[in-house]
């Protein structure tokens, strides 16, 4: 049988987190850096443990981490307050991280760690969950549709 946990992330969770961050975005945006050295600055400056503990750390930021068998396999973030120009409200989250590895993509997982980031948002009252996609990230496109969210606004 299937062993899925998804669980609040702690400061403890920083380098899982980290590690996970980097295959999870090459897997969808490597193809995208020509230059491996841009790449891996790329990681230095988003995804280093240091600035993973940071944002845990942070009061406005929530992780879940979602564990297959006791392996760390994706993770989510939500910003908890945070506007959007397509929205106009004040009661509003932010999901910013959302990444399950690729071989464990049919498992279900992004399901629920989608609804544990819901479950937040109307947990602390807000009406609204905003996120941006890349245009040609068609599967993530395809994922929140399916999933009852609506595009509301394009930015280049």
């Amino acid at each position: 049988m299937d062993q899925l946990i998804i669980r609040r992330a702690t400061v403890r969770d920083a380098e899982y987190i980290s590690l996970l961050a980097r295959i999870t975005f090459t897997e969808t945006f490597g193809s995208y850096f020509s230059d491996q050295q841009d790449l891996l600055d790329y990681y230095s400056r988003t995804f280093s443990v240091a600035k993973i503990r940071s944002g845990l750390l942070n009061e406005n930021n929530v992780f879940w981490l979602a564990l297959y068998e006791d392996l760390p396999v994706g993770y989510a973030k939500l910003k908890r307050f945070s506007k959007s120009d397509f929205i106009n409200s004040d009661s509003v989250s932010q999901l910013q991280k959302f990444y399950v590895l690729k071989d464990f993509l049919s498992k279900g997982i992004g399901h629920q760690l989608q609804d544990e980031m819901l479950d937040e948002t109307k947990r602390i009252g807000n009406k609204f969950l905003w996120l941006s996609v890349l245009k040609s990230n068609d599967r993530a496109i395809r994922f929140y549709l399916k999933n009852g969210f609506t595009q509301i606004g394009i930015s280049e």
